[in-house]
């Protein structure tokens, strides 16, 4: 049965450059899910994400796929700046040091994913955390928990 999922869209993304849609960048909020998303709607905060899971599973789409989201700051992926245009932001409600991603948010992750990884034809290579975008300037997610996800994505698209 697919996780619940609803939508609160954020001001803050641009929606006159077409997205890449080239992978993903995960993240983890730190603060709850409900905050998350009071945070990410506020004008005046100009950051968002396209989608967070909360420890349920359930999801909110902040910002349409087909707009550049405002997510990963200064950052860089495989020697290209800039990765707001061409990967797309998922969060994790919660801290990834505090406690372990749940069960029910890595599911939703991947039913998350699976329409858009047979879509775009993306590979594990397109997949990435925010610690490693943004070195020295972002830790999440947890490395333990990284190798978690990423492994549940290995085991789910190969």
């Amino acid at each position: 049965m697919p996780f619940p999922e609803f939508t609160r869209p954020s001001p803050n993304c641009d929606a006159t450059v077409p997205h890449e849609q080239l992978g993903v960048v995960f993240h983890h909020t730190v603060i709850s899910f409900d905050e998350t998303i009071a945070l990410m709607t506020d004008p005046a905060r100009q950051v968002s994400y396209h989608c967070v899971i909360a420890p349920d599973g359930t999801r909110c789409t902040l910002v349409p796929d087909a707009h550049v989201a405002w997510h990963a700051g200064v950052s860089s992926f495989r020697g290209r700046a800039g990765c707001n245009a061409f990967l797309l932001g998922l969060s994790f409600a919660g801290d990834t040091y505090a406690a372990p991603l749940t069960a029910a948010q890595l599911a939703s992750a991947l039913e998350w994913l699976a329409p858009r990884w047979f879509r775009h034809g993306w590979t594990i290579d397109g997949m990435t955390d925010h610690r490693q975008v943004a070195p020295g300037r972002k830790d999440d997610l947890n490395p333990v928990e990284w190798d978690r996800l990423r492994a549940a994505l290995v085991a789910r698209f190969g």
